[in-house]
């Protein structure tokens, strides 16, 4: 797995004692397991295995519980480097046989406050989190806390998800070389990952290669369906860059010319997108930025065909918070990013869908995607 501690450690030291602060004020331990809450903290790239690696954040300072056959991946972390930036990170290690569970107690003890609860990420897998059930602790989502952090990006990551867009575009600008009438979904999809990886990405997150009825389905990935003349075709992408950060584009084309009708609804569907974008600025909700799309759609009667929300955050996750959808009143600020991906879908005959992730400024946004918009006729 690519190992996202490509910054200074001062830049993991600083997101620490955030935590800690967020921690304190809502009066609650933290409790992270392996996964991008981890890797946003600490540099620590791992998966959840059946031993237990937990960083603990308590007010009075952190823990790391890590199994001893494991404590090598803490040299590729800023987990080294923290102490030079004053965050001091006592490290627990443990072998088979010993309770790693009654590590986490230990450095929960040495809190200032007393309290039997903590708060977990979502990403603690069950066969960690009913242990520390069994020992008597209250356990409730650590969400509030650790979303603050990670939808604010700061520079350094911002840095990242432009690297991403373009290193996505440049993929994009190759898709007319590699779909073509006659090769399946799966055959272009295979030629596609291969394009992410060559231009920057350490893999292919996912390829949506939706041909004709298939580009009705949001999610469809591919199939062995031969690509045909008078397809439109959905291509959605992306993956993570060395560093973690990822990205996620889409673009839709045509194999020849498409009906009127197609190309007057797809009109449509760009002025839903360039009404989305042009709402992002701070202070605007996310699901105003939602409205102003769909409501372009739906003043068309296209309304029932945008099936799932404008979009969603991006960083180390592909998908995590600010969620860009109806009910959603948090104010967006500057320094998130998150994708504008309205979409019109026809069941049964074909879709369409225009996807870039913009970043949020001091009085607007800035787009990290910069192919064309339009329908790509091949």
């Amino acid at each position: 797995m690519s190992n996202p501690h490509t910054f200074p450690a001062q830049v993991y030291a600083t997101r620490l004692l955030k935590a800690r602060q967020l921690a304190t004020a809502a009066g609650t331990p933290l409790v992270i397991t392996p996964g991008p809450d981890l890797a946003y903290l600490t540099g620590i790239v791992s998966e959840s295995f059946e031993r237990l690696t937990a960083l603990v954040v308590t007010d009075s300072g952190f823990g790391l519980v890590v199994p001893r056959l494991e404590l090598a991946i803490l040299k590729d972390s800023a987990v080294p480097g923290l102490g030079a930036e004053g965050v001091e990170l006592a490290v627990l290690d443990w072998v088979d046989g010993d309770d790693p569970y009654a590590l986490v107690l230990e450095l929960l003890a040495r809190r200032a406050a007393s309290s039997r609860e903590v708060a977990v990420a979502d990403a603690v897998p069950a066969l960690h989190l009913v242990p520390l059930l069994d020992r008597g602790l209250g356990v409730r989502l650590a969400t509030d806390v650790l979303r603050r952090l990670r939808m604010i990006k700061d520079a350094a990551e911002l840095d990242e998800l432009r690297a991403a867009g373009a290193a996505i575009d440049r993929v994009h600008a190759r898709v007319p070389e590699i779909l073509r009438v006659g090769r399946t979904e799966r055959e272009v999809a295979v030629d596609i990952a291969a394009a992410i990886v060559e231009e920057g990405h350490t893999e292919a997150a996912f390829v949506i290669v939706g041909s004709g009825p298939h580009g009705a389905d949001p999610h469809h990935e591919v199939s062995d369906r031969v690509i045909g003349a008078g397809d439109v075709v959905v291509v959605d992408i992306g993956g993570p860059l060395p560093s973690g950060y990822n990205s996620d584009c889409t673009r839709t084309y045509a194999l020849g010319e498409p009906a009127p009708e197609i190309a007057e609804q797809y009109a449509l569907l760009e002025r839903a997108q360039r009404a989305s974008v042009a709402a992002v600025r701070p202070g605007v909700t996310a699901e105003a930025i939602d409205a102003a799309g769909r409501d372009v759609l739906a003043a068309a009667g296209l309304g029932e065909a945008f099936l799932h929300r404008t979009g969603h955050g991006i960083g180390l996750s592909v998908h995590e918070e600010p969620y860009i959808v109806a009910g959603n009143d948090l104010p967006v600020e500057p320094g998130m990013a998150f994708s504008i991906e309205p979409g019109i879908y026809v069941s049964g005959r074909w879709g369409a869908r225009i996807e870039d992730i913009v970043i949020v400024t001091e009085d607007g946004c800035e787009p990290v995607n910069l192919r064309p918009h339009g329908l790509t006729v091949l």
